[in-house]
């Protein structure tokens, strides 16, 4: 006799667990899941980051930019910048000692104090053609405005001077030459070694200013290129090298001068950082005027602190 149950009609087998399953279809499957990949479609490349920057490179954006010396700037890039502002410094010493070589060729073929000040304040502006000068004239206009940072910042991009840019400009200018004719008149290494700390000085304030975290105000422009291209430490590390240097330079004029001038070079880009914050505050970041305003308050600070005394 047969004991095998009868199964029911509506009973169904039971699935064979080699078979994969046959998709319901109350179901919709998922969409592509039955899709196989194409073997002859390309897969797009990862987002590549541009390759390093080399020194060259660095040393060409930076002379490129900040100075009016002819130089083919071969990058233009975020990662030529990082490197560019770094080195800030050396284009910062050149102008320097150029400014510094001017005025001793005066005193030595027998210039006074005055006049030889003169010519060392007017060298950065020629090679600069007058960049950094332009950019604190404006900066001053934009601050002395009062304005919302929008409007102050379409003010900043005339190309007229206003009443604010003009008296800044004056001051500072006159700042600068009554600073260097007293240290000229007490002796050309003094007035030389003045004028090379405050070269580096100023320049120095720029790679502070480009530092991780300092916004730009205005998404295109110089100001947008290079601010917060630099890392923290590396600027941290620059703004110690040149304080350094400067107090090593004191030693030429006297030992007991080499505390004077660090802390002329630290004074110099602390007064240039407190404007770089106030800049920040007025006009929601940082522009290419404003790394010009840093650069000569930078440097004018650094002479004033070396007459003292």
């Amino acid at each position: 006799m047969d004991t095998t149950p009868e199964q029911s009609p509506d009973r169904q087998p039971d699935p064979d667990p080699e078979q994969p399953p046959e998709p319901d279809p109350e179901i919709p499957p998922h969409p592509g899941a039955d899709i196989p990949p194409d073997p002859g479609a390309e897969i797009p490349p990862r987002p590549a980051h541009p390759p390093r920057a080399s020194l060259d490179d660095g040393l060409r954006f930076a002379f490129g930019t900040l100075t009016a010396l002819p130089v083919r700037v071969a990058r233009w890039d975020r990662e030529a910048a990082r490197v560019g502002m770094l080195c800030a410094l050396p284009v910062g010493l050149t102008v320097g000692l150029c400014a510094a070589a001017v005025g001793g060729v005066l005193l030595f073929l027998g210039a006074g104090p005055l006049l030889a000040a003169v010519a060392t304040v007017a060298v950065p502006a020629v090679l600069t053609r007058g960049l950094h000068l332009d950019g604190l004239a404006d900066t001053a206009d934009g601050l002395g405005s009062g304005k919302p940072a929008d409007e102050a910042l379409r003010i900043m991009k005339r190309s007229d001077i206003g009443p604010f840019g003009v008296i800044t400009l004056l001051f500072v200018l006159l700042a600068q030459v009554a600073a260097l004719a007293e240290l000229y008149g007490q002796s050309w290494t003094r007035g030389a070694v003045a004028a090379a700390a405050s070269g580096l000085v100023a320049r120095c304030a720029l790679t502070l200013a480009a530092r991780q975290g300092m916004p730009a105000a205005r998404p295109e422009g110089l100001g947008a290129a290079v601010a917060g291209v630099v890392p923290s430490r590396a600027a941290v590390g620059a703004a110690a090298l040149a304080v350094v240097a400067c107090a090593a330079a004191g030693a030429l004029v006297d030992v007991y001068a080499m505390p004077r001038h660090g802390l002329a070079a630290l004074a110099g880009l602390a007064a240039a950082d407190l404007l770089s914050r106030h800049c920040v505050r007025r006009f929601d970041g940082v522009t290419g005027d404003v790394f010009g305003a840093l650069a000569e308050t930078a440097g004018t600070a650094a002479l004033l602190v070396l007459t003292f005394g």
